[in-house]
């Protein structure tokens, strides 16, 4: 799951950006045996080892629910686990994998998946659990080179969130949600006032890429790189027209450090983000009234963004078998649902998928996304060039998007 509250940029040249993707998404070091010890009866074992599970967290609500069931794991197993909420999960992952002693167990984000695996990080262990009840694409942004590298920890998609009383007061009722890109702008324009724009979202590609998604456009489709085509220039091109109309800003262009807050803090009436958003406007924004309705549909049909996050197991771990055992408990049924209902993230099987629904029903349009949402490359070295990409999309408004789309098919071009 991406929902990070800023995503830094990353502004390499293209020539810096090969010799990084070259060393597995500029990550070296790391075991280079992950095949050989990909078998239950070859893990290692170090009972006296404790634990250490690297995480990302987007705030307390996660920090806490994730804490406190390695906890209880810890209670039932009788083995000591430590978990470490990272400043920067990518930076102190890679140096751990450098050091040969990283964390045991880790999020792990597609997007980095590729060159962890290609440089031996990883444990693949994706075929010592049963991952039947998982949607075939989550399991897919988690695979490398035919081999299942983690198993999902959660997963998220993207809708349009609407606070129902600004909604109200700009005189719009539910039969005006957006159902289409116009139907958007003109609500957006409505909603817009002197300290209030209609709607915000991060200027990112994990936001702004619902429009490529319902432009029928995107950044590679099987195997090959789409991100100048005419229907994802059509995609970015009507972002930048929000922008420069006025009716939507960027997150930050509102001093905030992402959608969720400049929404929560009322200086949007719209926001484009995932279902996370819950657990911070829970415990950050209590009294803010809001709405989840599916994302208007583009050119294309209806598209949104699926993000997951898998739960990685090094390679040179000292208790492989342990850190096994702790991913199985952190997937089981009641610690999944306990995430839902403490940090908002959907569960990424079709089971638990239906009862999330039940138990969470303003929640439904998310878990509604999964029929038609996207995922982001996950080739080696994708990282990098969705940084570069992500850079250049901070000066859209000032920016053509065709220039902006046509430096990232080269980059693109360059790692496929």
């Amino acid at each position: 799951m991406i929902n990070t509250k800023a995503t830094g940029a990353l502004a390499l040249s293209l020539a810096a950006m090969l010799a990084l993707s070259g060393c597995g998404s500029g990550f070296e070091g790391g075991s280079t045996n992950t095949s050989d010890k990909a078998s239950a009866g070859n893990l290692t074992s170090d009972t006296s080892r404790t634990l250490q599970v690297l995480i990302g967290s987007s705030g307390d609500a996660e920090t806490q629910a994730v804490t406190k069931a390695v906890a209880d794991w810890s209670k039932k197993s009788g083995r000591k686990a430590k978990v470490i909420a990272a400043s920067d999960g990518q930076q102190q992952l890679s140096q751990g994998f450098a050091s040969g002693d990283p964390a045991d167990v880790f999020y792990l984000s597609p997007d980095y998946l590729a060159g962890y695996a290609a440089n031996g990080s990883l444990l693949a262990y994706g075929d010592m659990m049963d991952t039947s009840d998982y949607y075939p694409s989550v399991l897919k942004s988690l695979t490398y080179d035919g081999k299942l590298y983690a198993v999902p920890k959660d997963v998220s998609t993207l809708q349009l969130v609407i606070n129902t009383d600004m909604w109200s007061a700009a005189g719009l009722t539910e039969a005006e949600y957006p159902k289409n890109w116009d139907e958007l702008a003109a609500v957006a324009k409505k909603l817009t006032k002197p300290g209030q724009v209609g709607l915000t979202f991060g200027g990112e590609y994990a936001r702004e890429g619902v429009f490529f998604a319902q432009a029928g456009g995107g950044l590679v489709k099987d195997g090959k790189a789409i991100a100048n085509s005419a229907d994802s220039i059509k995609a970015l091109s009507e972002v930048k027209s929000l922008l420069t109309s006025g009716v939507a800003a960027y997150a930050s262009d509102l001093g905030a450090g992402w959608g969720g807050e400049a929404f929560g803090t009322k200086k949007a009436a719209m926001t484009i983000e995932g279902n996370w958003l819950s657990g911070t406007m829970q415990s950050d924004y209590p009294d803010v009234k809001y709405k989840v309705v599916e994302l208007p549909a583009g050119p294309a049909g209806k598209g949104t963004l699926q993000f997951t996050n898998g739960w990685g197991i090094a390679a040179d771990s000292k208790d492989q078998k342990g850190a096994l055992d702790l991913v199985k408990y952190l997937t089981g049924d009641d610690v999944v649902m306990s995430f839902s209902k403490a940090f908002g993230v959907m569960p990424a099987s079709k089971t638990l998928g239906g009862e999330y629904k039940k138990q969470y029903p303003a929640m439904s349009a998310f878990a509604d996304g999964l029929a038609y949402a996207a995922g982001l490359p996950n080739q080696k070295g994708a990282a990098t060039v969705l940084g570069d990409l992500n850079s250049s999309l901070e000066t859209l408004k000032k920016s053509d998007p065709k220039a902006i789309l046509d430096k990232a098919q080269t980059n693109y071009e360059a790692i496929l």
